[in-house]
């Protein structure tokens, strides 16, 4: 099978995809795939072959190299951010009858968005942190939100990811900083209650059919919160397993695979809790989890004593069996 191993993207976390990209093309068996490096980025889109761009036809996501016409029997996607994990990519493939790893178009849209998929947990009774949610050009006062939902608080762009825009507002005179910074990622920004308490970071995925989770690693980020510099530079420890009561163990990962399956998700996905006074609160759910060398989900995966190439096995063949699914 030809197997493109699709990477980069339009944001700032291209970087991270790229490297996440590196690990997929690794692990594949090269027994069972031929894989190509793509990059999606906005300059183009090219695959890469010994060392050399082939740019991409847009028509019908194949390429040419020596006037040899290439296509692709599935796409791994692991781009992180748009077009990758907003649910572009995936309506176009779908629209080329192209099968794709992880989430649909659907949920890929749904679980960017971090207010809309607050509020479809809302409906499945998952504990969450109070929130405000305001656009570019609303007018609010910080002492407005410190009333609502308490000091301090957490100011986020409401679709972005690797904690990009985030900011920590200790004091009310950081508002303003914190609403620039996050308006620079996002014209919607999402305020949270600031939840002091245990961050786990839970990997959930649909491995051969069964929603399972692969494990529970603990954040302690060096910083003041588990920022960019904390996911990407070494400014944190990530104890796997996470430091949890059989208990309350327990019911972060039965929070965590309801959440899964309330999104309809598939695929690979990272979910983040705040563990507070023994219940999990949802923060967010990553569907193209990072796949770096410091990345949790990986990880997770060595941990668990799961191959990663089987677990790449395994969302090809879901993605295979998704295309059958379309043809009914």
């Amino acid at each position: 099978m030809n197997v493109a191993v699709v990477m980069g993207g339009y944001s700032d976390e291209s970087v991270i995809s790229k490297r996440s990209g590196q690990l997929i093309l690794k692990n594949l068996d090269r027994t069972k795939y031929t894989p190509f490096e793509v990059h999606i980025l906005p300059e183009g889109w090219n695959v890469i072959v010994d060392g050399q761009q082939y740019p991409i036809n847009k028509g019908d996501f194949s390429f040419e190299k020596d006037g040899k016409k290439t296509t692709f029997d599935v796409a791994v996607n692991t781009i992180h951010g748009t077009p990758g994990e907003d649910g572009h990519m995936q309506s176009y493939w779908e629209l080329l009858d192209l099968p794709y790893t992880g989430c649909g178009f659907y949920q890929s849209a749904l679980t960017f968005n971090k207010r809309d998929t607050l509020s479809v947990l809302s409906k499945f009774n998952i504990p969450k942190a109070k929130s405000i949610y305001i656009s570019k050009g609303d007018t609010i006062s910080a002492q407005q939100v410190a009333d609502t939902v308490g000091l301090p608080f957490m100011v986020k762009p409401n679709q972005s990811g690797s904690s990009l825009g985030v900011s920590k507002v200790n004091d009310l005179a950081e508002f303003e900083k914190a609403l620039e910074f996050a308006f620079a990622e996002d014209n919607d920004i999402l305020i949270e209650e600031y939840l002091k308490g245990t961050e786990v970071s839970v990997g959930v995925l649909n491995l051969n059919g069964k929603t399972t989770v692969l494990g529970l690693t603990e954040i302690i980020s060096h910083n003041d919160f588990f920022d960019y510099e904390a996911k990407y530079q070494g400014k944190s420890d990530e104890i796997t397993p996470a430091r949890l009561d059989a208990e309350t163990e327990q019911k972060v990962r039965d929070t965590a695979a309801k959440a899964y399956e309330a999104l309809g998700m598939s695929g690979f996905s990272r979910t983040d809790f705040i563990v507070r006074d023994g219940e999990p609160h949802f923060i967010e759910i990553n569907t193209n989890p990072g796949l770096s060398g410091q990345s949790i989900f990986p990880q997770q995966a060595e941990y668990a004593g799961v191959a990663f190439s089987d677990l790449l096995d395994s969302e090809i063949k879901l993605a295979m069996a998704r295309k059958v699914l379309w043809k009914k």
